[in-house]
């Protein structure tokens, strides 16, 4: 199919040209739907005369309605949608794109989501299904043990899971962290029970800060379900995580005026497992915290990385420097774009 559309480019890239843009257009409504068309019409960088015509020509062949609330698409729409999406994808280089990025990264593999989470819910509902499919392929039969870290990203993304248990294969998500007083939906334990719930499979809670004193740890650690599940968490042979921005997540770890003074000056730009690395994807500032540690995380087999959006694309870069060869970095276009324009120049 790939091989014949391409021939169709070379003799007629005005057809192509036609179908990336009617897919665009049903694409922003199936992000963002009910729409109407002046929102959308802004989303899209089209005219509103432009995108009327579209519109209503995607009405008269049964994919859109159109009715005083917005834009949605109807369930041919849908089908039409999903099943364009891979061939969209193959024909302007977005498996290329994949492939450019993993072997820049040095990692197994990325897989890119069309559109920008940083605008586009929808998106990171995409990263979960994703994320849903990986799982899928790769947790091995047997009992896995599952750490999942917490986030705005990974709780959405979590939602998307389907059943991952099987006679043969059984799973348990452990926090890979301890809290660090954000929304609780966002904390490691809830993300971590979330993913249990919508995948059948079980979980364990870890109901401990993540920064604390020598002495409240070392006391902590006498306590029997507290080393129960901190040795699950270093027993993990499978670890879900986000990327985020430095000084975002130091403000949501309630860290003081003279620690995010300090990150300034050392140009910091992404954290993840509670280290924040520069541009160069140097290590300036670590978090005496509980929980997964970094350099635990290099012998974990499957390790998956969800994060994107254009605001992300500096985090994610300097992260990635040190990630695994094992990762798989889920992320968008948007993100996607902005790293190897970067890369490219």
């Amino acid at each position: 199919m790939l091989n014949e559309l391409q021939l169709i480019e070379a003799i007629a890239p005005d057809m192509l040209h036609v179908l990336q843009e009617r897919y665009r257009v049903l694409q922003g409504i199936y992000w963002m739907q009910p729409i109407g068309r002046r929102s959308l019409s802004e989303s899209l960088a089209l005219t509103e005369r432009v995108l009327r015509t579209e519109t209503d020509l995607l009405k008269k062949l049964g994919l859109i309605v159109i009715s005083k609330s917005g834009m949605r698409l109807t369930e041919k729409g849908e089908e039409i949608y999903e099943r364009l999406g891979d061939v969209m994808g193959q024909l302007f280089g977005m498996q290329q794109n994949e492939r450019q990025l993993a072997d820049n990264f040095g990692i197994d593999r990325c897989l890119i989501v069309s559109g920008d989470s940083d605008q586009q819910q929808k998106v990171i509902e995409e990263f979960g299904n994703l994320l849903d499919e990986a799982l899928h392929s790769c947790l091995p039969n047997g009992q896995n043990i599952i750490a999942v870290m917490g986030g705005t990203t990974v709780a959405n993304a979590a939602k998307q899971l389907t059943n991952l248990k099987s006679a043969q294969r059984q799973n348990l998500f452990v926090p890979a962290r301890g809290g660090i007083g954000e929304t609780v939906n966002l904390q490691a334990n809830s993300v971590s029970a979330e993913m249990a719930t919508r995948s059948n499979g079980t979980y364990r809670t870890l109901f401990v800060p993540e920064q604390l004193s020598a002495a409240t740890y070392d006391s902590l650690l006498k306590e029997p379900a507290i080393v129960e599940v901190l040795n699950l968490i270093n027993q993990a042979n499978c670890v879900v995580h986000s990327i985020g921005r430095a000084l975002h997540m130091a403000a949501r770890r309630k860290m003081s005026e003279e620690d995010i003074l300090m990150l300034k000056q050392k140009n910091a730009v992404a954290e993840s497992f509670g280290y924040f690395f520069d541009e160069n994807g140097k290590v300036v500032y670590k978090i005496p915290r509980v929980g997964l540690q970094l350099k635990g995380v290099r012998s974990i087999p499957y390790i998956f990385a969800v994060a994107g959006g254009k605001s992300k694309a500096k985090a994610i870069q300097a992260y990635m420097k040190n990630a695994p060869q094992q990762t798989w970095l889920i992320t968008d276009e948007a993100a996607a774009n902005e790293i190897l324009r970067g890369v490219t120049l």
